[in-house]
């Protein structure tokens, strides 16, 4: 099937999912994340399909993102049934007003319609996505990136299944049966169709979505994160937190991919960082000072300072003092995460309000900038832009709003 007719196959769905109550959504949630355990061998079986074609052309910390097990499966499936205990947006009357001349106009929210995503090798965005776009009252086109096709694929002819069982309408969730640049240019240029699209994986492909659709655009992902080390920090603390920004999940948007460091405290600080990341296997690359201080590290280049690194890779910077810091994060940040680490509350204030990001932090790792963490279940992505939605992206990201007015003639 074309990705065109798919795309109808799906906008044709809207209406039994719009309509739906929060009781029949949670009612196909639920057997979504059931079915999605009942068929983890089918699952397993075309991930390692997908392993074995991948490994050897994308890094090990890539293909971590890539495999699947039981345990990952469950955890998918436990994703949707959180879900489900999150509030139901849809329908909510965000505000009233009564007119002088006795209009009563209601602001509320309603759902978007057609959320497409495109999205790279991580098979659990597949089920996070249908999973909030189900509850949102909306239908899900995916369209995964070939490493992953064939995980995806599994992943939701199981959660079609679950929804038929539960008295749905399948095609509220499809995926693209085509991975050439074709299929995903149809679907930057559907439109009428595609109400919002989300594209998910690396610069490259989020920044070639974002310039060359005609379709609503929500920018997401690429993040350039930083970590700033302040002259008052803990060390220790400052220690631990560089260590999870960047060693936790390295290949994640949210992970720290650049450190600076205050001038006053470098040569005591950097020393103990550098032990810390080297039993990490963390490879550094430092500017001159840096280096005068550990010279084990590499020389850093200009263009270090603007990569996504995705891997054990960090940039390490020494600035005089916090306004260069700030400096340097709004040159080369992505608008994503970024951190302080401080003892002084002047010094976190005016870090977190000059900081042009989505999410600044005191004295706690960017590794937090997530949905879950947030308290708003599974994300559909992390905006790095300012319009419509900011920073992790929950249910009530995918609502737009309608106004119901009523009068009397």
């Amino acid at each position: 099937m074309t990705t065109l007719e798919l795309l109808q196959k799906t906008r044709a769905a809207m209406g039994s999912i719009a309509a739906a109550g929060a009781e029949k959504k949670n009612a196909l949630l639920l057997a979504m994340a059931d079915s999605l355990e009942a068929h983890c061998a089918e699952i397993l079986a075309a991930n390692a399909e997908d392993m074995a074609a991948a490994r050897g052309r994308i890094t090990d910390v890539m293909l971590d993102r890539l495999k699947l097990d039981e345990n990952r499966i469950a955890g998918m499936a436990n994703g949707i049934r959180d879900t489900v205990r999150l509030p139901d947006h849809t329908g909510r009357v965000l505000s009233e007003v009564v007119r002088p001349n006795g209009i009563v106009i209601d602001k509320v929210q309603v759902p978007l319609g057609l959320v497409a995503i495109i999205y790279e090798s991580r098979p659990n965005v597949t089920s996070d996505a249908a999973a909030l776009a189900v509850k949102s009252g909306n239908v899900c086109m995916l369209r995964s990136g070939k490493e992953a096709y064939r995980s995806a694929r599994a992943i939701v002819a199981a959660l079609k299944a679950g929804v038929a069982q539960a008295g749905g309408d399948p095609d509220i969730v499809n995926i693209v049966e085509d991975t050439s640049h074709a299929s995903a240019q149809e679907l930057m240029t559907a439109k009428g169709l595609v109400d919002l699209l989300i594209p998910r994986g690396g610069a490259g492909l989020i920044h070639h979505i974002v310039e060359n659709s005609s379709v609503p655009v929500i920018e997401t992902g690429t993040g350039v994160c930083h970590t700033f080390v302040d002259e008052t920090a803990d060390f220790d603390m400052a220690v631990k937190i560089a260590v999870n920004a960047k060693t936790s999940h390295p290949s994640v948007c949210n992970a720290m991919e650049t450190l600076l460091v205050h001038a006053a405290i470098a040569e005591d600080f950097l020393p103990q960082l550098a032990r810390a990341m080297e039993e990490k296997h963390v490879e550094l690359r430092g500017d001159a000072r840096a280096r005068e201080i550990c010279p084990e590290m590499r020389e850093a280049t200009e263009e270090d300072w603007s990569t996504e690194y995705g891997d054990l890779i960090l940039s390490v910077r020494v600035v005089p003092d916090l306004a260069a810091a700030i400096a340097h994060i709004n040159k080369y940040n992505t608008g994503h995460s970024e951190t302080i680490v401080t003892e002084n509350l002047e010094s976190a204030h005016r870090f977190q309000k000059e900081v042009d990001a989505a999410a600044v932090y005191v004295n706690a790792s960017t590794r937090f900038t997530d949905g879950f963490e947030f308290g708003f279940g599974a994300e559909i992505g992390i905006s790095t832009q300012k319009l419509h939605a900011r920073g992790p992206m929950g249910l009530e990201a995918l609502t737009s709003t309608k106004y119901l007015i009523y009068g009397e003639g």
